[in-house]
């Protein structure tokens, strides 16, 4: 990808940065301070990166020249026991992270829209690519696999019972993310988003040609 891939990099990244700020301002609208009080509610990118989510997944990514890129930053605190409805309440959190990184794909398609070729080419493949990178972005956090943000809106529709067994899964979901990567599953799942954005948000005259 060439001089595109640290810019892709940075966008992703403050991709990533933003969809954790998301989670922790919602829940601050609906009660919760503990992410305002421990200073996660910033731009300053230090407090947000995770070892495993921000540096080694991304790099095995770029290493291995996959069409995919999954990041995610340190999770922000959330308690929900400051929420009127727990469970609603973390719904509604979990939804914020995803929903921002589809506002951020939007924006950055308009931009490319509208500017079009007067942006220099690096920049406007980059922006393309990140643009595409948010989509990925949303799609696998909605994936209902503990403790990623789908499973947080499925668990507001489980039984007690249900929810028991299913927050059970949470100590193993970094294992079930990776076996399901090695396995190829969450790439068709992934695949097709991609190719859905890039037809219906027209983006294929902005990417770089790989």
């Amino acid at each position: 990808m060439g001089v595109e891939t640290p810019f892709i990099i940075l966008l992703v990244f403050f991709s990533v940065v933003c969809h954790e700020i998301a989670h922790g301002y919602v829940a601050l609208r609906l009660g919760d301070p503990t992410a305002l009080r421990m200073g996660r509610l910033t731009f300053n990118p230090v407090p947000h990166i995770d070892p495993v989510g921000t540096i080694m997944l991304p790099a095995f990514f770029l290493i291995t020249n996959s069409p995919i890129m999954i990041a995610w930053a340190k999770p922000v605190p959330v308690n929900p026991a400051f929420f009127r409805n727990p469970r609603q309440g973390m719904m509604w959190v979990a939804a914020a992270g995803p929903a921002t990184n589809l506002v951020l794909a939007l924006l950055m398609t308009g931009l490319l829209h509208v500017a079009g070729d007067a942006l220099p080419a690096f920049l406007m493949h980059s922006l393309a690519m990140a643009a595409l990178m948010n989509i990925v972005l949303m799609v696998f956090n909605l994936l209902p696999i503990p403790p990623l943000d789908g499973s947080r809106i499925v668990a507001r529709f489980l039984s007690r019972q249900a929810l028991a067994s299913y927050q059970r899964l949470e100590r193993f979901g970094l294992l079930i993310v990776f076996g399901l990567l090695w396995l190829g599953v969450i790439g068709d799942i992934l695949m097709p988003a991609l190719n859905f954005a890039i037809r219906h948000l027209e983006l294929y005259p902005f990417l770089p040609r790989l």
